[in-house]
């Protein structure tokens, strides 16, 4: 069991219920829990009890809101060490303290923080449902840590891809880091030199306004029951006898 574990059981344990766990870790080793899902703030198990019934056990608690997570990736990218550590599939060993620094922390540090319920008509809450959850749940956490970071509302892919981006931006404030001054703006929509005057007609061409729309092919518009070509071939005409002033 590694300290990811302990840490977790170790909160729930607390609440001195000895014969309750002691039944959920049987119904957690002899495979009763079918399935499990770990969300943003929730987990989620079905586990078989001893008749052959099916309940649905959930584990709460409260994500990390998106201020909290984005002052977490700056700290781990800070630290050269922490995204190797994270890129290499494994959690920190100072996260924790990482967290603290910001008043929060990776497991539940009281029941106050966690919310325990099960869909079974026992009295008993938790219930050993509920208790053969957390024991698979923080197996789950010892094999990928990250399904911690996950209940907490940050997946592995979301939070690689950012420490990748912050580790590669660069830092303006950095020192040797000269920021590239922005390119005027000034004079950026005033015009290029003036083009010079039209060249002269080639011997033997006809300049014709509506000349383009020969070279297109048929649009396949009407207005009516004139073809649009044609009504654009005299607006061009008409434009060039009479240019607006």
């Amino acid at each position: 069991m590694s300290r990811w574990s302990e840490q977790f059981l170790g909160m729930l344990e607390s609440l001195r219920m000895p014969a309750v766990f002691q039944l959920g870790r049987r119904y957690a080793r002899s495979g009763k829990v079918r399935s499990l899902n770990i969300s943003t703030s929730l987990v989620t198990g079905l586990v078989v009890d001893d008749n052959g019934d099916t309940y649905r056990a959930r584990i709460a608690v409260r994500a990390f809101s998106a201020a909290d997570w984005r002052r977490i990736e700056r700290a781990l990218a800070a630290e050269a060490i922490h995204a190797a550590r994270l890129l290499a599939g494994d959690l920190p060993e100072d996260l924790d303290s990482i967290l603290a620094g910001y008043g929060l922390s990776l497991f539940p540090a009281e029941l106050t923080d966690i919310a325990l319920e099960c869909s079974c008509p026992g009295w008993q809450k938790p219930c050993a449902h509920v208790a053969a959850t957390c024991y698979v749940v923080a197996e789950s956490f010892d094999a990928d840590p990250f399904g911690i970071l996950a209940w907490r509302g940050r997946s592995r892919t979301e939070l690689l891809d950012n420490l990748r981006a912050l580790r590669t931006a660069p830092d303006a404030g950095a020192p040797g880091v000269v920021a590239r001054p922005a390119p005027p703006v000034s004079g950026f929509w005033t015009a290029g030199p003036r083009l010079g005057p039209p060249p002269e007609q080639v011997p033997g061409s006809v300049r014709r306004p509506d000349a383009l729309l020969e070279q297109l092919d048929p649009l396949g518009l009407s207005a009516g029951r004139i073809e649009v070509a044609d009504v654009l071939a005299e607006a061009y005409r008409r434009l060039t006898a009479h240019p607006p002033t």
